[in-house]
């Protein structure tokens, strides 16, 4: 199969997420607009033709391609990739594996597209675990969480490997070229935190990263640093408190400013609120890095609009060329670390 250099494959997981297909299908057909753009569905051919049917797409690069099961919330990862072999994000990994896709985009249980993203595309080299991470917070564009919630229990070269995906992140997608790295802790000074805090201090310290010791919860808003690092449990926590504080707020105003000011004025003051407390929505998902190859995580709740704009901003990890970098610098970290043993 045959592509223009400039123009990139994505596959979408069709089935994947709490408004699939319908809202995967508007997003992705939105998405296909772009010049730049290939979509390629995957899914049940009947249950994503009859959608697609709602649009015209007779000039959209569109492509179906067949899957016959799909992953439902609950099902243990190590089972589905047992029992469901054709379930649509196993097929559409499966396409960036073989090179008919630059990337896979989903909204499915994160557990599944995690284990699928290992046992196709393999993990990277010094990367045991892949992680999920990203800007957070609208307030501080230029700092990077690591981990959103992949890895619940770490040990502190867990947290390392995260450090060195985000500083390629930060690299790569925010144009930092010497990014400022941290530890989230309870307090600034070295000491102060869990026990996996604590242990991951020194070996952070020694690393070569550009370490500034611990940074506090209130840090994150003002930017202190640029890759903030913790065990996904703690980011996963963190992400869905943002979450629900800015869909609360806006609530918030819109029952106390109402009549106060313009509609007009109201919703853009309320979207602006929501794009600065839930930073998963502006980018529509990240990148599950660690892996040989792109493969995007989503929100379950997400819809059109966050379909399309992961679409995108997966265009613009391989375009960034991060995978490499984020290889690269694995392998320079765990090189300077085993001399430093030796």
């Amino acid at each position: 199969m045959t592509k223009d250099k400039k123009t990139l494959r994505i596959a979408v997981d069709a089935m994947g997420g709490d408004y699939a297909p319908v809202e995967v299908i508007k997003g992705a057909v939105s998405a296909a607009r772009d010049p730049d753009t290939e979509i390629v569905l995957v899914g049940p051919l009947d249950i994503i033709k009859s959608e697609l049917a709602k649009y015209d797409t007779s000039q959209l690069p569109i492509e179906c391609v067949n899957a016959d099961e799909f992953v439902k919330e609950g099902e243990p990862p190590a089972l589905v990739l047992r029992q469901k072999r054709n379930a649509s994000i196993t097929v559409a990994t499966k396409l960036v594996k073989s090179g008919d896709a630059d990337a896979v985009v989903s909204a499915g249980p994160t557990g599944a597209v995690v284990a699928s993203a290992l046992t196709i595309l393999g993990n990277a080299e010094g990367m045991e675990r892949p992680v999920v991470g990203g800007p957070m917070l609208g307030f501080s564009p230029n700092t990077v969480i690591m981990d959103f919630g992949g890895n619940v229990d770490c040990k502190p070269y867990h947290l390392l490997s995260f450090a060195v995906v985000g500083c390629a992140y930060a690299q790569k997608l925010l144009n930092i070229s010497n990014p400022t790295v941290a530890l989230l802790s309870v307090g600034s000074e070295e000491g102060k935190g869990n026990e996996l805090v604590k242990e991951s201090w020194p070996l952070f310290k020694r690393s070569g990263l550009n370490f500034i010791g611990n940074v506090e919860g209130n840090d994150i808003v003002t930017g202190k640093a640029n890759v903030v690092v913790c065990d996904g449990f703690v980011g996963n926590v963190m992400l869905k408190f943002l979450e629900g504080l800015g869909v609360a707020m806006a609530k918030w105003f819109k029952a106390n400013l109402s009549g106060k000011l313009p509609d007009s004025e109201l919703d853009k003051l309320k979207a602006d609120l929501l794009a600065r407390t839930v930073g998963a929505d502006i980018i529509g998902g990240a990148p599950l890095l660690g892996v040989n190859g792109v493969a995007m995580i989503m929100h379950g709740r997400s819809q059109a609009l966050q379909f399309a704009r992961a679409i995108g901003q997966a265009k613009v990890v391989v375009d960034s060329g991060l995978v490499d970098t984020v290889n690269s610098e694995l392998r320079r970290i765990g090189e300077k670390l085993a001399g430093k043993e030796n």
